[in-house]
């Protein structure tokens, strides 16, 4: 069960916020292609960052704690979801308060 661990993690995380889809209604899982451009280019920079430490010896992943597939470098798969997942859970978290809350002003609090 262990190998499932970081896995867990990133289901827990989206699944914690995944009811705000549904009860909220916030209709961020169905603008697939506004949240993917919004999350791809951070995820592609972390990503990067992993590749690089991993190849420099700088950090690891251990191999009892995920399923087994890995992409470039050793990177395992549930980094890849990770970097998708856990913004995806915010963007959500984050509509939801603008639905509950309209009267919040995002992005001009000066």
């Amino acid at each position: 069960m262990l190998k499932f661990s970081y896995l867990a993690m990133i289901a827990f995380t989206f699944v914690g916020s995944f009811w705000l889809e549904i009860f909220l209604k916030v209709r961020v899982i169905r603008r697939v292609k506004r949240w993917f451009l919004s999350i791809a280019p951070t995820a592609a920079i972390f990503l990067l960052w992993d590749y690089y430490a991993v190849t420099r010896g700088h950090w690891k992943f251990d191999k009892e704690q995920v399923i087994g597939i890995f992409g470039p470098a050793g990177i395992p798969l549930e980094e890849f979801l990770f970097f998708f997942f856990v913004p995806l859970a915010g963007l959500m978290t984050i509509e939801a308060v603008r639905r509950v809350k309209p009267h919040w002003k995002f992005g001009d609090e000066r």
